[in-house]
């Protein structure tokens, strides 16, 4: 099953796990199928109960920031103010100048899992969908990133959770349409704002999920032996290498740029960055 999320005010609810979600309609693509310019793309899972998230599940982005193995997966949270749709845009906050893009594989939670077997916990994953783990690289605390006399947060709260930092492109693909551990290419573009390349698209990460250090299922039991798992869950499964953070020299987004998530056999995620300056939404509400 493939499912298209788009905006619909008269919606009620929908048939992905968890909450029913309101003012989210969704569409059953045929193979092939493509979706109307005119219809106006949502995250499948606007507000998910939790949005678990994975680092360092790449042994190629371990290596290409000098870090050693960790031999556990590393957890971090994002909230569901972080969520933004396909072509939203990603705000750069005031005291950041730093920002990253990491295409991530996330997947659904599609029932309750606590202390979870390594079955129960693949037979658990709803689906998959594409996303974008927006980061803030100097409040990170990323060497390459710092200037001279500058210190991150002393941890990622910040740096990884801040709002729009999280797109979700809409499709939701379910578990039994595609085979992450058999491998899924993924890949992430910069698409520059200005200057001489302004307009092309600028290949950063390519790689396979079957790279991946833990699969989906391994995650899912790790997480749930302490934290309890619900349905409509979102699970970001960790990036590959290619980061703009650990380029020579660094690379970051900046307002006018765009930036581009893709996943074989599931789709995309694009999004332009804004400066807080020009946020579009409102403040003080």
């Amino acid at each position: 099953m493939r499912l298209f999320a788009y905006r619909d005010p008269d919606a009620r609810g929908g048939p992905l796990p968890g909450p029913a979600v309101t003012g989210v309609g969704y569409r059953e693509l045929a193979p092939g199928e493509h979706v109307p310019a005119d219809v106006v793309p949502a995250p499948p899972l606007p507000r998910p109960g939790k949005i678990v998230c994975i680092g360092l599940n790449y042994a190629a982005h371990v290596a290409e920031g000098g870090r050693g193995g960790l031999g556990r997966p590393r957890l971090f949270a994002k909230f569901a103010n972080a969520i933004v749709a396909d072509g939203e845009p990603v705000v750069r906050p005031s005291g950041t100048d730093r920002l990253d893009l990491e295409v991530e594989l996330a997947l659904v939670v599609g029932r309750h899992l606590r202390r979870a077997s390594a079955s129960d916990a693949a037979e658990a994953i709803a689906g998959y969908l594409v996303t974008n783990d927006v980061s803030a690289r100097n409040w990170q605390g990323v060497p390459q990133a710092l200037r001279e006399g500058e210190h991150g947060d002393g941890q990622w709260l910040r740096a990884k959770g801040s709002d729009t930092f999280l797109p979700m492109g809409p499709v939701f693909v379910s578990a039994d349409e595609v085979d992450p551990v058999a491998g899924l290419r993924l890949r992430s573009w910069r698409i520059p704002g200005g200057g001489p390349d302004a307009g092309r698209e600028i290949p950063m990460q390519d790689d396979s999920t079957a790279s991946m250090i833990w699969s989906p299922a391994d995650l899912l039991r790790f997480i749930s032996e302490q934290i309890s798992l619900e349905p409509g869950d979102v699970v970001l499964t960790g990036t590959p290498s290619g980061v703009g953070v650990f380029r020579d020299p660094p690379v970051f987004l900046e307002p006018g740029d765009r930036m581009r998530c893709e996943i074989e056999g599931i789709g995309s995620v694009e999004n332009p960055i804004v400066d807080w300056s020009e946020d579009p939404r409102p403040v003080g509400a």
